[in-house]
């Protein structure tokens, strides 16, 4: 009730404020303030009470308790998207604030949407708009003028960490917040053609004011992968050319000075245009440049947003197409690789516009710190090595089937429209079955988690029995490319790495040694190729001839008494 007090007093104050015109905060104090979470919804419930042809929809709670908002523009007054689609319009997703101290998108998108409700700006006739106002409120409501120390502007905004403290854009894949889910909801009700998550960008100094990261072309892949590579990202920097704006490929390059190039950014399924990538979405991150001064900042969103529009608008048909032909394709593609390394032999020139750096003494150590003379600009070509290939290609099944105590991985399939059906009975199948046999961990974790890294595994067919309410999941669908990159143990953002089947890696039963000396033996006696094995290990591994513990512990590896759930990796593929 207190939310819902302040939001009407704040629509209240916004309104008496804003007058008709619709002017937004950050064009009423000259570009130097954005808007709170409060004010940014007030706005546009505003212009939707105002304008039939846009809409806003709740559409959940998120990790703050305040819902998130989807802001619907449709030149016909249809927001329907399914009915959408049938009219062969193009869906553009646009995603702000993920990172709250990165505002640029909200302002920009507030006015981008004003003026074309306002007639200032035309939206093209096959063209949608979905746009989510704020995506991390949480970070939102905790505003500061101290945050991002570096920035340029404005004066005050929100936090990177969310409610629970994620960052939100490492949250895709494994959904630990409520946004994340939410997220996919509207992902998946949208649809989009093009997804586009506005950032801020640190690092090196440089001229350019906007940069611009595609998602990676060759783990987009086929027709999509090479659309995006020849003509999508080039047609977007020659608009924005027309517009005055010269851009560049995100400056993937921390640390040293970027002059000689640097590797592409490989947006992995736990980023935003990573996970749009698994469902068949040409993705972009436009990444402003810190320094430069706020206004100069949101003014190159808007007009990235207005080229995104245009561009999609004028190769309508060859998206739809695409994109239909990819989901198509994916449904019968048999193999698909799970890791991505950057070809160093291969590059592209692109004209980099930056300062030159140097060193000089530090005023805090006295040592050599680096520094960019903004007084000696420069322009040439670098290489970014922007070609990935692809590793560890994994052949696909004709279904996964997933236990139903395994809830929290299938309740987010299933938020992501993967369709599958559980057994009607008790039903055994033989299938294909992991074992974990190795696997790294890290010390410290990584946004709630100890991501596993280095899984190895060895496969085996068991005859296993499943029970009535497990589920079967075919591998016939769009979703596949999702399931596979989520359900294969060995991917770098799989599940398994995510932390989901830990416990399937503590062992649960176990043996009294002085007890199961006795029955080794006698085991060991009925089963000499077992013993052959025992007696070479000792040969080779001078470490476990020298511990009982381990030989004893071996035996009960190799034994019908060990543990069936120990190390056996949940996820079952069935195989031909």
């Amino acid at each position: 009730m207190q939310k819902i007090l302040c939001l009407f007093l704040l629509t209240c104050y916004t309104t008496g404020l804003l007058g008709q015109d619709f002017t937004t905060k950050y064009e009423r104090t000259g570009g130097k303030e954005t808007v709170t979470y409060q004010e940014c919804i007030a706005y546009y419930q505003m212009l939707a009470k105002r304008y039939p042809q846009l809409k806003m929809l709740q559409m959940g709670a998120t990790d703050s308790g305040y819902p998130l908002h989807l802001v619907i523009l449709s030149p016909d007054k249809d927001f329907n998207f399914e009915s959408l689609r049938k009219k062969n319009k193009r869906i553009l997703l646009i995603n702000n604030g993920i990172h709250p101290g990165e505002p640029d998108g909200i302002d920009a998108s507030m006015m981008l949407l004003r003026d074309i409700v306002q007639g200032k700006k035309k939206l093209p006739s096959n063209i949608v708009l979905a746009v989510i106002p704020l995506y991390n409120i949480g970070g939102s409501l905790n505003r500061s003028a101290f945050y991002r120390v570096d920035q340029n502007g404005p004066a005050e905004f929100g936090s990177r960490g969310n409610a629970q403290n994620l960052d939100l854009n490492r949250d895709f894949i494994k959904s630990d917040s409520r946004n994340a889910r939410i997220f996919q909801q509207i992902y998946h009700l949208t649809d989009p053609d093009v997804f586009i998550d506005n950032h801020v960008s640190n690092g090196a100094d440089y001229q350019h004011i906007m940069t611009l990261l595609c998602t990676e072309y060759n783990k987009l892949g086929g027709v999509m992968g090479e659309f995006m590579h020849k003509t999508f990202e080039p047609g977007l920097y020659n608009l924005m050319k027309e517009k005055g704006y010269d851009l560049i490929p995100y400056v993937n390059h921390f640390g040293d000075t970027p002059d000689s190039g640097w590797v592409a950014f490989a947006d992995g399924p736990r980023y935003s245009s990573g996970y749009t990538t698994l469902f068949h979405t040409f993705g972009f991150v436009p990444e402003t440049h810190m320094l430069k001064p706020y206004p100069l900042r949101v003014k190159a969103t808007y007009a990235l947003m207005e080229c995104f529009i245009r561009f999609t608008s004028e190769h309508s048909e060859e998206i739809r197409r695409l994109r239909e032909q990819t989901k198509n394709s994916v449904k019968t593609q048999t193999e698909f690789p799970l890791s991505w390394a950057p070809d160093m032999k291969q590059f592209e020139y692109y004209t980099f516009k930056g300062f030159t750096a140097g060193y000089k003494p530090s005023d805090i150590s006295g040592l050599p710190r680096l520094y960019y003379d903004r007084s000696k600009p420069f322009e040439r070509k670098i290489k970014i090595y922007n070609t990935f290939t692809p590793g560890d290609p994994v052949r696909k099944p004709e279904a996964y089937i997933i236990p139903q105590g395994w809830w929290a991985v299938t309740d987010l399939l299933k938020n992501n429209g993967v369709k599958m059906r559980p057994f009607l009975r008790d039903t055994t199948i033989t299938v294909e079955v992991y074992k974990i046999e190795n696997y790294q961990t890290p010390q410290r974790p990584y946004e709630k988690h100890y991501l596993h890294n280095g899984v190895k595994v060895s496969t085996s067919k068991q005859s296993v029995k499943f029970l009535k309410g497990d589920y079967f999941i075919p591998m016939d669908q769009e979703a596949n490319r999702y399931l596979i990159e989520t359900l294969e143990p060995t991917g770098s953002d799989s599940f398994f790495a995510w932390n989901f089947f830990d416990a399937i890696l503590g062992q649960k039963e176990g043996y009294s040694g002085y007890v199961f000396e006795d029955t080794a033996a006698e085991f060991l006696q009925q089963h000499p190729g077992l013993k052959k094995e025992l007696e070479q290990k000792r040969l080779q591994d001078s470490t476990f001839a020298k511990s009982a513990s381990a030989q004893l512990n071996f035996v009960y590896r190799n034994s019908p008494w060990n543990e069936p759930g120990f190390m056996r990796y949940p996820v079952f593929r069935v195989i031909k």
